[in-house]
């Protein structure tokens, strides 16, 4: 008779075996549930939960606790971090060094026509923050790529509306200043949760093939605002000069004038009052000044010789001074 093989096996052990079938997988189940039903929080993140695509909560940062199997999850969003997106460039680390990088691609970015009709490159970075995580994922699909297309909008817009030389030297900073403000109004009707920082213009140049031109173009304007320069301090130097010169002669004639009127009025009043002793005396006034005249006239004129045609030699008749004074014999 055959021997049945049924026989030797081990049916305790074929039951055990059958316990475990099952244990194993619900203690998988456990183990699964129980690792998908916590998360962590970043310092720097924010943490959007959803139940089954709906949003139900924001978490702070550390441990927080959801609903295991995928029924609960949880988005990450960094808003404590300042994000950046670079324009006209890119930058990369390799091995610990940054390293800038410029493609066909990225000068599409950064080539702009200004106002005056000149093509400039303009190379700029937006940083921001998100302020509300929700509104950053859900308002529009791809928030990042919304906020390159306005921002480049917008540069675009205030370039073509500035003069070339002045986005190239002066009004650099009031450019990104009004960039800012218009992206971030724009990225406010858009409700897209995004604050901006700061807008910097990196690198501001002439497109390669016109830049020894323009080289030559800006030191030509150079040269030309150090010689109004140079004729303005002359300006203020021989201006200020002039007219002090100017007031001082009007003051010397102001002067030279009330000196002469004074000099008249006083001999206008010396007249009046030697006519009005004239009228009192007539004879010692006429003396008196006969005698006056005599004493200033008489110490000038030297010695005085009267000549006689019968005599053979000068007879003096004054002298009134060391100084000798001769006149020709009279014929």
């Amino acid at each position: 008779m055959q021997k049945n093989p049924l026989n030797d096996v081990d049916w305790d052990a074929v039951r055990r075996l059958r316990k475990l079938i099952y244990i194993v997988p619900l203690l998988l189940l456990i183990a699964s549930g129980a690792l998908s039903s916590y998360y962590i929080v970043q310092p720097e993140e924010e943490a959007v939960v959803k139940r089954f695509g709906r949003v139900i909560a924001q978490k702070e940062p550390g441990l927080h606790f959801k609903l295991p199997y995928g029924i609960d999850s949880a988005q990450m969003v960094p808003t404590a971090r300042v994000l950046k997106e670079e324009f006209g460039f890119r930058t990369q680390g390799i091995q610990g060094r940054t390293s800038y990088r410029k493609d066909r691609e990225h000068r599409d970015e950064s080539l702009m026509l200004t106002g005056d009709l000149k093509v400039i490159d303009v190379e700029w970075v937006v940083q921001y923050r998100v302020s509300d995580p929700d509104k950053f994922l859900h308002r529009v699909r791809s928030p990042e790529k919304t906020l390159r297309d306005v921002s480049e909008s917008v540069m675009r817009r205030i370039v073509g509306n500035s003069l070339g030389s002045d986005v190239l030297t002066e009004k650099r900073v009031q450019v990104a200043t009004s960039s800012r403000l218009e992206l971030q109004k724009a990225l406010d009707n858009f409700d897209l949760g995004i604050q901006i920082s700061t807008i910097e213009l990196q690198d501001v140049t002439p497109p390669e093939p016109v830049k020894p031109a323009f080289n030559e173009v800006n030191q030509a304007e150079q040269e030309r605002e150090r010689f109004i320069n140079e004729a303005e301090k002359r300006r203020n130097q021989v201006i200020p000069r002039a007219e002090g010169e100017a007031l001082q002669l009007i003051a010397e004639a102001r002067g030279y004038a009330a000196k002469r009127i004074n000099d008249a009025k006083g001999e206008a009043e010396r007249f009046t009052a030697v006519y009005e002793a004239y009228q009192d005396a007539p004879d010692v006034t006429r003396q008196r000044m006969y005698l006056e005249m005599v004493d200033k006239v008489l110490p000038v004129a030297g010695k005085i010789f009267i000549m006689d045609e019968n005599q053979s030699a000068p007879i003096p008749l004054l002298n009134l001074s060391d100084t000798p004074t001769t006149f020709p014999p009279t014929r």
